[in-house]
This record gives C-alpha cells, sequence and structure tokens, in this order.
C-alpha cells in the first residue's frame, strides 16, 4: 500500500516549501527514485523548474515539466496521468491526486499558513477515509 507521510515544516514561508520539495526530490533521484512533483498551477510548476535548475550548483537533477517530458526522471506537473510508474509524489497542490495508487509513497509538504494548515488538515483525514496510514513527520 502506498506510504504517505506529511512533512510539517516550522515557517510560513512559501519558499521554504518549495526548497523542501526540491531537497526531497534530489535526495529521492539519487536513491533511484522516479519523482513526480505536483504543483498547484502552471505558475508553480515554473517556480519549481527554476528552482530545481538552480537548487546546487555542483549537482544537475534531471528534471522537466511533464509537458516537456512525462518520462524524465524527475517531472514537475499537475495532476497528468504519470507517463512511468513513478516510486514518489511529492504533492505540493491543496488537493489529493487522483494517481494516488500509482506511487509507493506520497509526501505533503505543509508549512504554518493558516489556509494550507486547514486543507491538509482535511486531506490527512481523507487519506485516513480511503484506507491510507498518514504519518506527520516534523522537520
Amino acid at each position: 500500500m502506498t506510504r504517505v507521510e506529511f512533512y510539517v515544516l516550522p515557517d510560513a514561508d512559501p519558499t521554504s516549501r518549495l526548497h523542501a520539495a526540491c531537497r526531497l526530490a534530489a535526495k529521492a533521484w539519487q536513491q533511484d527514485f522516479r519523482v513526480f512533483l505536483r504543483c498547484q498551477d502552471e505558475h508553480q510548476c515554473k517556480a519549481v523548474d527554476e528552482l530545481l535548475w538552480s537548487y546546487r550548483a555542483e549537482r544537475f537533477i534531471p528534471h522537466n515539466l511533464h509537458v516537456e517530458n512525462p518520462r524524465a526522471p524527475v517531472v514537475v506537473g499537475l495532476d497528468e496521468t504519470p507517463a512511468l510508474s513513478q516510486g514518489l509524489l511529492i504533492n505540493l497542490a491543496p488537493d489529493l491526486s487522483n494517481h494516488i495508487s500509482r506511487f509507493a509513497r506520497i509526501i505533503e509538504i505543509v508549512n504554518q499558513q493558516p489556509e494550507l494548515l486547514a486543507l491538509c488538515r482535511e486531506n490527512f483525514r481523507l487519506y485516513r477515509r480511503q484506507g491510507y496510514d498518514p504519518q506527520r513527520v516534523e522537520l
């Protein structure tokens, strides 16, 4: 069954979520996992794409937007159907993916923004209702 984790950041800075997503994507890719970074909108997709290009100068993270190459090791998209069996879904969108079962692991990144906290609490409940056992991880 898919493993679901909520990574909780200590601050309310939206860019912290993007940096955490890039850090997790890099780590997963280094461990030979396929990664799908699910963004909330096109603007966030472009921001994540740019951040991945400049995340660490000494280490390239092979990635593409889903519309450009859905078979890249790290894919940045919305809620498109993964082209390949993806190992990890990093969800930055406010709702659950329609493709949960296609992933071995899902990470939801939460910060201390009140509206995001409320959405993530609801997502936590939705995962439970669907039979998953989401775990909380403090960062």
